[in-house]
């Protein structure tokens, strides 16, 4: 009886054991495929692309904004002098919670679907697919299978300057999408191509090309010059931080206005008319708006 009891606590310390190595192992194999992941931002051999302002950027970019949000990186631009460069309010994810950052890959849509096949050719891994169709409320240009092979390229996301169909698809197959709303009819008519037509894409307002980023999440999109990638980061982190101890802080029962001695300012603003909220900011060393 002794004798089997033994042999069955050795069993399962055994059975312990291997759970523990088999831990051990595939937290290992995570790893490796982390370090694989972050290699493949920085593409290298003899067919390699030539370097941009971008590459090697998207890995990093992916990892830190995944703390952050647009409005982050949105107030970080603001913060360095850096024109905020967001698309029409209209652009929304396909799946609310969706959310992607990393390098331009431009692609202005004439009505056929293998602009985006040859825009993949040329993607690197984290690349964002971003669809100039003008705007167009009048045809989808984005479906499930260019979601589905963008996914199978790499191509961490899309955003459409358009509409989008196959929804329940798109959001089955689980890549971020954004757009300015779906439609069932796809392209109506096939355009002449410009020249430029991998080069940069319009969205709203700006002309973003693969020197910049693009983050989206729920509040919308935001694009960014990738040269200044780290900068407008760090500075994003910082507000951040800011925002949560001030968050903390109410929470805690001491009020925002109490935080930027917002009667002080007031006070302030009697003598001094022209005196800014801004202003006081910076002289009692608040955050807010900034």
């Amino acid at each position: 009886m002794a004798q089997r009891e033994r042999i069955q606590r050795d069993e399962r310390g055994g059975r312990g054991e291997r759970v523990e190595q088999d831990g051990l192992e595939r937290r290992e194999e995570r790893e490796e495929g982390d370090q694989r992941a972050g290699d493949a931002a920085v593409p290298d051999g003899p067919n390699s692309p030539e370097p941009d302002a971008s590459a090697g950027v998207g890995a990093g970019v992916a990892r830190r904004f995944a703390a952050l949000t647009t409005a982050h990186v949105a107030d970080a631009c603001i913060r360095a002098g850096v024109p905020v460069r967001c698309a029409p309010s209209a652009v929304r994810a396909v799946t609310p919670g969706s959310r992607v950052a990393g390098r331009v890959l431009p692609a202005r849509h004439v009505g056929s679907v293998d602009i985006f096949l040859e825009a993949y050719e040329a993607a690197r891994p984290g690349d964002v697919l971003v669809v100039d169709n003008g705007g167009r409320l009048d045809e989808a240009c984005v479906g499930d299978l260019a979601v589905l092979e963008a996914q199978t390229a790499g191509v961490a996301g899309v955003v459409i300057w358009g509409l989008h169909r196959d929804t329940a698809d798109i959001r089955a197959i689980g890549l971020p999408v954004f757009s300015t709303g779906a439609l069932p009819t796809g392209p109506l008519s096939l355009r002449e191509r410009p020249a430029d037509a991998l080069a940069c894409a319009t969205v709203g307002d700006w002309t973003v090309s693969a020197a910049d980023l693009v983050f989206a999440d729920d509040d919308g999109v935001v694009f960014a010059p990738a040269d200044r990638a780290d900068e407008l980061l760090t500075l994003a982190e910082t507000i951040r931080d800011t925002e949560r101890r001030q968050a903390d802080q109410i929470r805690a029962g001491h009020t925002l206005r109490a935080q930027v001695r917002f009667d002080a300012y007031l006070a302030r603003r009697r003598e001094t008319p022209t005196l800014t909220f801004r202003d006081h900011l910076r002289a009692v060393g608040g955050a807010i708006e900034e």
